[in-house]
């Protein structure tokens, strides 16, 4: 191990162990307000792994009150309101929407973003280095991401032309996401068209759309909701015989044919000890939003076979997971 590599090692272990130290001392219940417009079990489970590894588990030293849209009736603003009034000592959210609903709702209560796009660019926060305020986090936005994907996606498959980029109207980061990327389409040769839909219902209209527009690819923007129907999107992508690329390792786990970004568990079992510090007593407008070091690619070769995709050596070769 690297010197530098060990340091931050055991800087973290001691980080962690006076964390998980706090926790056993704190002698009162912490209530934890969990807010998203989707459920995710695996970044919900890697919350709860990195509150244990601190010493918070649920049902002994914290309460979490979980408010998730899908399913209901009720907005993420409802929901925020309804966390709110239970008086959290933390409220944790999951993508940009649910993060900008619960800045709505209280300028008090510490909001720790789990999971969120460009916290500056969609107005969360006044920097990355100092978000101020009563808001802290972890982004998984990376400057030049989306552009990085299409890349990808055409050294992937060199005859590209028309590509589809689904986004969710209802997220600002999609709008950011789309906005960053039109300037990328023509410089790699690459038509763009936008397919912005409300709910996943449209999911099946918006496919329809792109085989009569001869669509021959797509990019699929990073959402909460996306992710929720991957399965979905998936067999759709399938269905039309689209080469996709997509922003998690768990699309190309469930049958996607590549994806490149950061890892989406990993990023929120991070925003765990953001929690603990400020339970210890943080200001969370003083904790610097953390953002990923590291993106993989992971790729599926048994898709690519379906889909008629030869990855070329220069994918597979940079690929950090390779699904036969």
């Amino acid at each position: 191990m690297r010197r530098r590599q060990f340091l931050n090692a055991v800087g973290g272990a001691a980080v962690f162990s006076a964390l998980a130290a706090h926790a056993q001392k704190l002698g009162r219940t912490v209530r934890i307000g969990y807010l998203a417009p989707a459920r995710l079990p695996q970044l919900l489970q890697a919350l709860q792994d990195g509150l244990r590894q601190l010493g918070f588990i649920e049902g002994q030293n914290i309460v979490i009150d979980y408010r998730i849209v899908e399913g209901q009736a009720k907005t993420l603003d409802e929901l925020a309101a309804e966390l709110v009034r239970l008086g959290p000592d933390v409220i944790v959210t999951v993508a940009s929407g649910a993060a900008l609903a619960a800045k709505r709702a209280t300028t008090t209560i510490p909001i720790v973003m789990a999971t969120v796009g460009e916290p500056v660019g969609i107005g969360l926060v006044a920097s990355l280095a100092r978000p101020g305020g009563n808001i802290t986090g972890v982004t998984l936005y990376g400057s030049d991401l989306a552009r990085k994907r299409l890349e990808l996606l055409k050294e992937t498959k060199p005859g590209i032309r028309r590509v589809a980029v689904l986004g969710n109207a209802a997220n600002p980061f999609s709008a950011f996401s789309w906005k960053e990327i039109q300037s990328a389409g023509p410089a790699l040769g690459l038509n763009l068209r936008l397919f912005a839909i409300r709910e996943l219902g449209e999911l099946g209209g918006s496919f329809a759309a792109m085989e009569r527009e001869s669509t021959d690819s797509l990019l699929v923007l990073s959402d909460a909701l996306f992710n929720s129907a991957r399965r979905d999107i998936i067999a759709l992508a399938a269905q039309h015989r689209l080469p996709a690329m997509f922003e998690a390792r768990e699309f190309v786990e469930d049958g996607g044919l590549m994806a490149y970004g950061p890892n989406l568990a990993e990023m929120t079992r991070r925003s765990a000890s953001l929690i603990a510090k400020i339970i210890k007593g943080a200001n969370p407008g003083d904790l610097p939003i953390e953002q990923p070091t590291t993106f993989e690619l992971i790729i599926n070769v048994q898709t690519g076979n379906a889909l008629g995709v030869t990855f070329p050596t220069t994918v597979l070769t940079r690929a950090d997971k390779v699904i036969e």
